[in-house]
């Protein structure tokens, strides 16, 4: 039992001459992109979930606005945010107007579990700015009551 490698047979005939096609399938550019995919979601992972904890109180009725104010937040700790960036309570009137000259309210969020005391000092702060407050609330849930 013989076989020949590329040569010709003794009958003059050449078997697979010329080039083979390849039936594997190449993976390298897959795993390529699916390392650069994951380093992508590596990266905006943290920026995803970053954001203020802030459980606003639930009341019967709610007025909608759709009024553009700046939001002033205080979270449970008593710390303020000014859209979201730290601020000092005694800067507090001054930032509101220096960021947004046209304001002459703000939106105020306070956490429900947060003491009147600081909150009170806010509003205050914000009065002596002479800027109208407007406390943020969330609408009760409807479900499963009896009316």
């Amino acid at each position: 039992m013989a076989f020949s490698l590329g040569g010709t047979s003794n009958s003059g005939r050449s078997r697979f001459r010329g080039t083979t096609t390849l039936s594997e399938i190449n993976i390298v550019p897959l795993v390529d992109v699916v390392l650069v995919l994951l380093i992508i979601f590596m990266l905006t992972a943290h920026v995803m979930e970053f954001g203020l904890e802030i459980d606003v109180p639930k009341v019967n009725k709610v007025k909608d606005t759709i009024k553009e104010l700046p939001v002033v937040s205080m979270n449970r700790e008593g710390e303020l945010y000014l859209n979201g960036k730290t601020v000092n309570i005694n800067l507090l009137g001054d930032e509101v107007k220096q960021h947004f000259p046209s304001a002459t309210a703000v939106y105020l969020q306070a956490d429900k579990s947060t003491t009147w005391e600081p909150i009170a000092g806010v509003i205050a702060a914000l009065g002596d700015a002479k800027l109208h407050v407007n406390i943020v609330t969330q609408p009760e849930d409807d479900t499963g009551k009896r009316k």
